[in-house]
């Protein structure tokens, strides 16, 4: 996209990171060092979240995407968000949210199935709080109520089950949430990113897992850990942008974006007043416990 049509620079020293998760079915990994995170047609994204990091890294804002958000594609019209990815990679993926959004992305990264186990294993896993009891009949597992303790192939399965949740993809995004959550928590507990050694370890299997775009290099990525060493798990927020609910468009079930109260959220990320958004109208997602 022209630099002409895209949203104007962020407020100076902000930043905005488009984070995804890919779904390719693929034997060996698509992401991370050497490795290409699309191929045309061949996956969408499972996981579409937006990272807005304050000039103070006293706080972060994950804001998630539902996947199947009726969106405007450039160049396809009213697709499903996550067909954005399929259709042209990651650049059509953010033209496709800074049209939606009016935020500029700086950074963009994706995470396949295969690299996301290697992070969750990387910080020796990562402790759960699940709500009630359920069963995922697509993978026939069951997961018991209360605090679990999964390693990085639990913690896919448990943020991929989309059958059986009371609220389908709405709790997935809970869970994908909920999940990030656990990892942060992990980092500050273990102390990771504030012992040089386990932060090499950390970045460096971060690196191997991990696409991220062309302005980003290994020091970048340190450089954005160290400023966030003193961020607790209780000051990242996450939000989900506002819906009107689902629906049928030509036999497909989709979400329907609300697109004055999403104005509302997205001028608070291009403005940096997320702090003043959560007071008024708070964060709406409570991931104490999760479906």
């Amino acid at each position: 996209m022209p630099d002409a049509n895209r949203p104007g620079p962020n407020v100076a020293g902000t930043e905005n990171w488009l984070l995804v998760g890919s779904d390719a079915r693929s034997e060996t990994q698509t992401t991370g060092q050497g490795n290409d995170a699309w191929k045309p047609g061949q996956q969408r994204t499972d996981t579409i979240m937006l990272l807005h990091l304050p000039a103070d890294r006293k706080k972060a804002y994950m804001i998630s995407f539902p996947r199947d958000s009726w969106v405007t594609v450039p160049g396809y019209g009213k697709q499903k968000i996550n067909a954005a990815f399929s259709y042209g990679g990651p650049k059509l993926l953010i033209q496709t949210i800074e049209g939606l959004t009016g935020v500029r992305i700086d950074h963009y990264g994706a995470i396949d199935f295969a690299g996301f186990e290697s992070m969750v294993d990387a910080l020796g896993g990562v402790t759960v709080n699940i709500k009630k009891s359920v069963y995922d009949p697509a993978r026939k597992v069951n997961w018991q109520a209360g605090k679990q303790e999964l390693n990085g192939e639990e913690a896919l399965l448990f943020v991929r089950q989309r059958y059986n949740l009371p609220n389908g993809d709405f709790d997935r995004m809970k869970r994908q949430q909920a999940l990030l959550r656990a990892l942060a928590k992990k980092a500050a507990d273990s102390g990771t990113l504030t012992n040089p050694l386990k932060l090499d370890r950390f970045l460096s299997a971060l690196t191997k897992s991990i696409s991220v775009d062309d302005g980003l290099s290994g020091g970048d990525l340190r450089s954005l850990a160290v400023s966030m060493r003193n961020v607790r798990v209780s000051d990242v927020t996450f939000l989900t942008t506002p819906d009107k609910g689902t629906g049928m468009v030509q036999k497909q079930s989709v979400v329907f974006l609300d697109p004055q109260k999403a104005k509302i959220l997205f001028n608070a990320v291009k403005t940096a007043e997320m702090g003043k958004y959560v007071e008024q109208y708070g964060a709406g997602n409570d991931l104490g416990a999760v479906s």
